[in-house]
């Protein structure tokens, strides 16, 4: 049994308005075992990168290595667009060393309710998924249950949107609404799902050359 832990601890400023989530990064990121175009730091998998959308949206030019250079070009842009990073997952234990999150057990999550109470400016929470199982959404969902809150709707196509009422704390009477937006994730696993999407089947009877990476790019740039 591989015990899978988070190799980065929460990336968040004081003043981090959104905030990044997901579940784990690929195992060789816990191991040190990095390939030569990763990037050790938060999604620095070259192969499922959300940082290869960010950079085509804003033409970022951004290094995809081992370099601290390029570890430092991200947290220059998460902290310039005030955006911060806090997956949802602590550890998990697996079977067979792989990403799948299906095939996480035991998994012990990361309390995001203390950390948006932490840093009140956080007003949108960016899931990397949806609410499948053992999805970043499908944990939330579980996490915030604890507190007694849950998630409303406020628009149900993809990438759906929730809202939910945070209050600062057990004997506050101040309170924030957060918004949850659950993206299509960057991994190449969701390109099945991306293909049944029926705006992405319009888009591309429209265009042959349209992809799964162009459909991500559009629906990412509102959000990044």
């Amino acid at each position: 049994m591989f015990l899978h832990r988070h190799p980065y601890p929460p990336f968040i400023q004081n003043n981090t308005k959104k905030l990044i989530v997901g579940t784990l990064p690929p195992p060789r990121f816990s191991t040190g075992e990095l390939l030569d175009r990763d990037v050790d730091f938060c999604y620095g998998s070259y192969y499922n990168s959300l940082w290869l959308y960010i950079d085509k949206i804003h033409d970022l030019n951004l290094r995809f290595d081992n370099s601290m250079e390029a570890v430092q070009q991200r947290k220059d842009f998460l902290i310039q667009h005030k955006i911060g990073v806090c997956d949802i997952v602590e550890s998990a234990e697996r079977d067979k060393i792989d990403a799948s999150d299906l095939g996480m057990q035991n998994v012990k999550l990361r309390d995001l309710i203390s950390y948006l109470i932490a840093f009140p400016k956080i007003d949108k929470i960016l899931f990397m998924g949806g609410n499948s199982k053992n999805g970043p959404e499908y944990f939330f969902r579980k996490h915030i249950r604890q507190y007694g809150l849950k998630l409303e709707v406020v628009f149900d196509e993809i990438p759906r949107i929730h809202q939910f009422e945070l209050f600062h704390s057990e004997r506050s009477d101040e309170s924030r609404i957060i918004k949850t937006v659950s993206l299509t994730s960057p991994s190449g696993s969701a390109n099945r799902a991306i293909g049944s999407i029926p705006l992405y089947k319009q888009l591309k009877a429209k265009n042959s050359k349209f992809s799964t990476f162009d459909f991500r790019v559009m629906q990412y740039r509102e959000f990044f």
